[in-house]
């Protein structure tokens, strides 16, 4: 139960509902066990008209006085027992919504280290299977728990003020119940964590599967790849098999032992009739219904331990994350102004994961309203400067600057809400085009929609669709082509009109004619901005104020364009190929 600690916090949030569950469960328990009496009553009844004690019309009256009160009774048990389920229920799915949002929230500052060293699929399952676990203990588990502590103990008092030794008797088999239920709870506890691990496993590889469906499907790997499935499968069907056999022995069990606790009542609650220990027979009828009372709070304690086992196993999983601390944290709390003024001074950046050193003793300066173009081979740590001006990482070694202040003190939600990125593997959303270049700026007006699509030339293209602008695309974007994606991107961050804009080699998927009226667009838009245009080719980078080429992660060459096409180097016969590729096309 130590993992289920966190959650705590949850009962005292919502104390009302859980405190006004408990006193509905108490009052329902009451009258629930009340029936008994009046069985007993009715019983005893029955029998003084056998013994000529009463007459035939007194003991009519009494069956029927007593009938209306066993069905009044029943009936205000059950009402209140639907209210039970309302409060208590109701609570664990408030507590279910807080906790995803957390569990979300968390996902979202964690850094992009947490996420290359966990699988989609198991992030997944942890903020749906788990969480849904977790509040089948909050809801179910908890309110059958006090439901059966309540009538547990409403029971043996009602038993034991009618007969102190035949109850003793009776709760003999409990603490064999006791042992039982937790040598089975250790047992499920461990099955339960491992079948967690094995459902982890399935949710990351339908994940992956089906995000790459199209390189299996080109590569016609559809049966490899489900024989794949069927193995991890059969494992994860296996774990789960092994914990519903050890579930399954519970509720027999139970039985079982309620059973031997009706013989017994029915053994020595005979004897005592007959020696005059008790003198009502209506007793033992009364005892018999209180056993079987406890039938299903008692069959259900091993569901509940189930639930109990199963959701530590979960919060255990859930908790292991949500105490990773983020490595990239917002340190200042203050807002300021950014400008946009960029400046490494020899930066060293090594990537934790792989220990390959990305960047080496790098410094330039971007003044703002300039514009830097970054070139280089793949591999040559272009890519890794944008992640570091974005603090996707913090780097160990130099000193980065935005507007003279040193990037980790700045306010990082300033930092990227003054930031329009195009990523190189361009992402959007399983949302319309109108929504995905409105993510740049979600109150954006119909018209500067239109403007950044044209801006980015992806206008014309859209206006062939079918729904044009409300076009639903497919998820990642696969319903546009790759140019498209790459144009559609650089509309949503144009929209957003930053201060600073980085372009990661995206325009890599276009031709050379709409790359250069992207590129003539964006002369006119980054006229006030810092930009920082990441390429391949020439023609993107020859306007640019500044120009660096990269190799193993240190600069080798930086000029203008005019500077660099006249020097012997990278730089140059790069121009001069492109150029002859250019002529021969």
């Amino acid at each position: 139960m130590k993992e289920l600690q966190y959650l705590n916090k949850y009962f005292v949030k919502y104390k009302f509902h859980f405190l006004l569950g408990i006193i509905i469960t108490i009052v329902a328990q009451i009258f629930f066990v009340y029936v008994a009496k009046l069985v007993s009553k009715s019983f005893t009844d029955i029998d003084h008209y056998l013994k000529k004690e009463i007459t035939y019309d007194v003991v009519k009256t009494a069956l029927i006085h007593n009938l209306f009160w066993i069905l009044a009774t029943a009936l205000i048990a059950g009402i209140l027992t639907f209210l039970m389920r309302q409060t208590l229920i109701v609570m664990s799915r408030h507590v279910e919504f807080d906790l995803k949002n957390e569990v979300f929230r968390h996902y979202e500052v964690l850094d992009q280290n947490f996420y290359k060293r966990n699988r989609t699929g198991d992030l997944m399952n942890r903020i749906s299977e788990d969480v849904g676990k977790v509040r089948q203990y909050v809801g179910p588990a908890v309110m059958y728990t006090i439901n059966t502590c309540i009538r547990f103990t409403v029971v043996i008092i009602y038993m034991y003020n009618v007969s102190p030794r035949l109850t003793l008797y009776t709760i003999l088999p409990l603490p064999i119940v006791a042992y039982i239920i937790f040598k089975l709870s250790q047992e499920i506890n461990k099955r339960s964590t491992i079948f967690q691990q094995y459902l982890s496993k399935v949710f990351t590889f339908t994940q992956e599967i089906f995000s790459g469906i199209r390189v299996v499907k080109a590569y016609g790997l559809e049966k490899q790849y489900q024989d794949n499935y069927d193995g991890i499968a059969k494992e994860s069907k296996a774990k789960s098999m092994s914990l519903a056999r050890i579930q399954s022995l519970f509720g027999p069990l139970m039985i079982g032992l309620i059973g031997v606790s009706n013989l017994i009542v029915i053994y020595f609650g005979g004897i005592m009739v007959i020696d005059g220990t008790i003198k009502d027979i209506g007793t033992i009828a009364e005892f018999i219904m209180y056993v079987n009372m406890l039938t299903f709070p008692v069959a259900t304690i091993g569901w509940v331990s189930s639930l109990v086992q199963e959701a530590e196993a979960s919060q255990k999983r859930i908790n292991e994350f949500l105490k990773i601390e983020p490595e990239i944290k917002n340190k200042t709390i203050g807002t300021i102004a950014i400008e946009g003024e960029i400046e490494f001074k020899n930066v060293t950046f090594t990537y934790d994961d792989t220990n390959i050193t990305a960047l080496e003793n790098i410094s330039f300066k971007v003044k703002k309203g300039e514009t830097l173009a970054i070139l280089g081979k793949t591999g040559s740590g272009k890519s890794s400067i944008l992640s570091l001006i974005t603090r996707l990482y913090d780097i160990k070694e130099g000193m980065i600057t935005i507007d003279g202040t040193k990037i980790d003190e700045v306010n990082l939600y300033d930092l990227r809400n003054s930031i329009g990125i195009v990523p190189q593997d361009a992402f959007l959303f399983s949302d319309t085009i109108r929504n995905n270049i409105k993510f740049g700026k979600e109150n954006a007006s119909e018209e500067e929609v239109i403007n950044a699509a044209r801006k980015a030339v992806v206008h014309d293209n859209i206006m062939n669709f079918n729904k044009q602008y409300d076009t639903v695309l497919g998820e990642r974007g696969i319903t546009l082509s790759g140019g498209q994606k790459q144009r559609v991107s650089i509309a949503r961050a144009i929209i957003k009109e930053p201060k600073i804009l980085l372009f990661d080699d995206c325009l890599s998927a276009v031709d050379t004619e709409t790359e250069e009226q992207i590129l003539n667009n964006l002369l006119e838009i980054s006229k006030d901005k810092t930009t920082i245009i990441v390429s391949h080719r020439v023609s993107s980078a020859k306007n640019a104020d500044k120009i660096i080429i990269l190799d193993e992660g240190q600069i080798i060459q930086e000029g203008s364009h005019n500077q660099l096409v006249n020097q012997t180097g990278y730089y140059a016969e790069l121009y001069a190929k492109q150029l002859s590729e250019k002529e021969l096309n």
